[in-house]
């Protein structure tokens, strides 16, 4: 009963348009004053004890790290250097976004950020050679989704503070589904190139490839940085994620000369505002959480869902369909956030490895942001390409179709989630 009212009040306050994070904040305060007698001394000591993890460092520091790439020409030097390697097949100049976006997503953490970088070059490139622009969009929206997915993530990271589950391990089985997917999403768009006969690029020579390799080379070294840091143990994630912010800044400012001093303080701005944005969701989610564990709904939850005879497979279904239907809603840190502290108690009674269960989480969370009516990419997408929210609908289904065939791959196969991290002896 109480995890009806709970959640009645929390879909009520959300309908009425008012922000995920005050809806979640407003929703516990309720509950805690009108239902129960917990003192409300608690909650402000919560607020602060829950949002004391060292993890929750890395969200602003990749937020900063990708802003500076944003805005420091590596992504179009990661451009050039893609196109030069896979130009000259079908839908060369796709293909060559796929590839990028695939790149940009392993150095800034940020489906956004990732479209609008690799977007907002590459569209009137694509445009200028002859693509049809929604076959444009439907490519930069889609393969921008591999921001959270191929590591750094910030929603792994958001996952992680929510579950306590590795942020290393969660990285490391982001890698082998996020080149998969890259490679689903560039087979779809060769194959719908060579389809409709979509022009190609003249085949650049080993020497221009080495070029491009060389003026791109600053910011592919910041995968290297990043994750061989991670990996050897020179450094953990967090700190990883200061690394990254200082090493973008430096290539930004100092190496590509791309960007002045003068524009930092910009930068700063821009990257305080979203993170103290995100923080703020995370906070009254923790306050959420908070609420369900001493109502004990997840357990009565998942104690009930196993009563049912519902297995591992039916459970993963629901679970998808769930977060599937939360993507037309929500963006993907406010889901993690909410859903989570549900969901993973019911896969951690059912055996599902937590990691598994995150990198599913993820997948989903990809979905979401190329499908209406909230999906973030939809609405950067749109903002590039100057293309309606319907019309751009229309443009990704292909793509949207591959992902959706991926997540089932992703559900129902865990070694390729796994393989991995366990070849690390991240996991046991």
């Amino acid at each position: 009963m109480n995890a009806f009212i709970i959640l009645t009040l929390l879909v009520v306050l959300m309908l009425t348009g008012m922000p995920i994070s005050i809806s979640l904040g407003l929703t516990v305060l309720s509950f805690l004053f009108f239902m129960t007698e917990v003192p409300i001394e608690s909650v402000a000591l919560k607020l602060f004890t829950g949002i004391e993890k060292f993890e929750i460092m890395a969200i602003p520091f990749f937020i900063l790290a990708g802003n500076f790439l944003t805005h420091g020409g590596v992504a179009r030097r990661m451009i050039a250097f893609a196109t030069s390697m896979v130009g000259h097949w079908h839908g060369g100049l796709g293909l060559g976004g796929v590839l990028a976006c695939a790149l940009f997503a392993a150095v800034s953490g940020s489906s956004p950020a990732t479209v609008v970088a690799i977007g907002s070059i590459l569209m009137p490139a694509m445009v200028k050679a002859g693509f049809p622009k929604a076959f444009g969009a439907g490519v930069i929206t889609t393969s921008g989704a591999l921001g959270i997915l191929i590591p750094p993530s910030i929603v792994m990271v958001m996952y992680s503070v929510s579950t306590n589950t590795s942020v290393g391990a969660l990285f490391m089985a982001g890698v082998v589904p996020g080149a998969v997917l890259a490679f689903l999403l560039g087979l779809t768009t060769w194959y719908r190139a060579k389809k409709n006969n979509y022009p190609c690029q003249p085949k650049a020579t080993w020497a221009q490839r080495w070029v491009a390799f060389r003026k791109a080379i600053w910011g592919l070294l910041l995968i290297v940085v990043v994750m061989g840091g991670i990996y050897t143990g020179i450094f953990t994630p967090t700190e990883a994620a200061a690394m990254s912010a200082v090493y973008a800044f430096f290539v930004a400012v100092f190496v590509y000369k791309d960007m002045g001093l003068k524009d930092v303080p910009r930068v700063l701005l821009s990257s305080a505002n979203m993170s103290a944005m995100l923080l703020y969701i995370i906070t009254n989610a923790v306050l959420f959480s908070f609420l369900l564990t001493h109502e004990n709904i997840p357990q009565q939850l998942a104690d009930n869902m196993i009563g049912t005879g519902v297995g591992v497979i039916g459970f993963l279904l629901i679970s998808n369909v769930l977060l599937l239907v939360a993507g037309n809603f929500m963006e993907p840190s406010s889901i993690v956030l909410i859903l989570a502290p549900i969901l993973f108690p019911i896969a951690m009674k059912l055996g599902i490895d937590p990691v598994h269960f995150g990198i599913i989480m993820v997948v989903n969370m990809e979905v979401g942001m190329c499908h209406p009516p909230v999906g973030l990419n939809l609405y950067v997408a749109s903002g590039i390409t100057k293309m309606g929210i319907t019309e751009l609908t229309v443009a990704v289904w292909p793509w949207l179709l591959t992902m959706l065939g991926f997540l089932l791959l992703v559900t129902y196969w865990a070694p390729l989630s796994l393989w991995l991290p366990r070849m690390m002896g991240m996991l046991s």
